[in-house]
């Protein structure tokens, strides 16, 4: 088959010929992928920042958001047959450990992650298992919400959280209306009745913002004091009465993002993190005297996404997808990379079809 995959760090992507996956355990599934998202991550991934954690061995294939058909099972497979539609949780968990039992999977004790510990998604077909996929309903196409496998997941999973905080006469901060945070927003009218107030550097994204059901939109602006102060953080403070939003949810965590929440955070708000790249400083004496919270996201729980995949199918999410093909992938990255990418960008192979 055909794969895109990573040889030395910080180099471009090599798309090759290499061995087709197989189904060898009773639980094996592999799927023909009909669409495969780009993130951040593997731009991360690229650049080295998870080699220690995933202790991978190159060369191996990226792609960790998929979707596609089913092309082969193992003998113990009930759930899913060969030819239909599915999704899929982006890791490969056992269904044993203390963490799976109590269906909290992205913590499972012997989990596979593809696409950042083994083989992934930039490929014609992907070997993962029963527990990770989640049959489509068939008005659903893999190219339409690959994305969704983890970018949508993760909006999804940390919103579920601040939803519990999210009452009415509540504000939510979105700080970035792009990949990620152009779905959260779409979650956030969903699932909480919550005041939405998106925060970004980019007319165009938020543009989109507006379409998908913020409230209010401000433009990153900074001023000659720098990058530690900006008109933006006044424009939240007068729109949250001058007390900062409930829950500032971060899909972007870098160039200034998490100084720009951390401003705009009301006291015992919470601050839920999403997009990584930077350092969270914060001195204990805030945390203490403002009381207020920081809570990681990654990924969700195969009950999320099946969640996640109802309300895709009840058209309250959609996707804002660029295509490229499989032979692309150095391109789509490089565009992701300079910010060109509106919404998400979808690796689909050549042989992707119905």
């Amino acid at each position: 088959m055909i794969a895109a995959r990573l040889h030395r760090y910080h180099e471009a992507l090599q798309v090759e010929s290499i061995a087709e996956p197989r189904a060898t355990e009773p639980h094996d599934v592999i799927v023909r992928v009909g669409g495969a998202g780009l993130c951040r991550t593997d731009l991360h991934v690229q650049e080295g920042q998870w080699a220690v954690n995933s202790q991978v061995e190159l060369p191996y294939v990226l792609g960790h958001e998929n979707a596609g058909w089913v092309h082969e099972i193992g003998s113990a497979v009930t759930n899913v047959a060969v030819g239909d539609t599915v999704i899929l949780h982006p890791l490969v968990t056992c269904g044993l450990c203390r963490a799976c039992r109590a269906g909290d999977d992205v913590h499972c004790e012997n989990n596979l992650f593809p696409g950042i510990s083994v083989d992934g998604g930039f490929a014609d077909l992907i070997k993962t298992n029963a527990r990770a996929v989640v049959k489509l309903d068939p008005i659903l196409h893999p190219k339409d919400i690959a994305a969704l496998a983890d970018a949508g997941l993760t909006a999804y999973h940390a919103i579920k959280k601040a939803a519990a905080l999210l009452h009415p006469g509540t504000r939510a901060v979105v700080i970035g209306a792009g990949g990620l945070g152009h779905i959260g927003i779409q979650v956030l009218k969903a699932l909480t009745p919550a005041e939405i107030i998106v925060l970004d550097p980019s007319d165009d994204a938020l543009a989109l913002a507006g379409e998908l059901g913020a409230d209010r939109t401000v433009k990153v602006e900074k001023t000659a004091r720098g990058a530690d102060h900006g008109v933006h953080r006044d424009t939240i403070m007068e729109l949250t009465d001058g007390h900062g939003a409930e829950a500032v949810i971060d899909f972007v965590g870098e160039r200034g993002a998490i100084q720009d929440g951390i401003a705009v955070l009301r006291n015992a708000g919470s601050y839920f993190v999403i997009g990584y790249g930077e350092d969270l400083v914060v001195p204990t004496i805030d945390v203490i005297s403002r009381e207020i919270n920081f809570v990681g996201n990654l990924v969700g729980s195969y009950n999320d996404l099946s969640e996640l995949m109802t309300l895709t199918a009840q058209g309250k999410v959609s996707l804002h997808t660029t295509a490229y093909p499989l032979d692309a992938v150095n391109d789509a990255l490089a565009d992701l990379d300079n910010g060109r990418l509106r919404g998400r960008g979808i690796l689909i192979p050549s042989g992707a079809g119905e």
